[in-house]
């Protein structure tokens, strides 16, 4: 049996590198959510992300790491939503 440590979705730390607008470098991606050449959606452990452009194509994607490598014309990228983290139960409040 393998013994396969699994990361939180806060614990996972993210990176974004943009190289002269063809390409970027991506890690922390929870699932990649849909992609064209215009736009890709993916969720990241920061929150939602969206890239927009031309030509847009996924050269890397190893999901089980969370790397991304997208290039083509960059014309934005734009982060939505924040990361929710597990609420705190009401009794564990009161009871500290």
């Amino acid at each position: 049996m393998e013994n396969k440590k699994e990361l939180k979705v806060e614990e996972r730390k993210s990176n974004l590198a943009l190289e002269n607008r063809k390409k970027i470098v991506l890690t922390g991606v929870v699932e990649v959510l849909s992609f064209d050449e215009e736009k890709i959606l993916l969720n990241t452990c920061l929150g939602m992300l969206t890239v927009k452009g031309e030509g847009l194509k996924m050269n890397k994607l190893d999901v089980q790491n969370g790397d991304v490598v997208i290039i083509g014309k960059i014309s934005a990228m734009i982060y939505t939503g924040e990361v929710k983290k597990e609420k705190e139960n009401i009794f564990k409040k009161i009871f500290k």
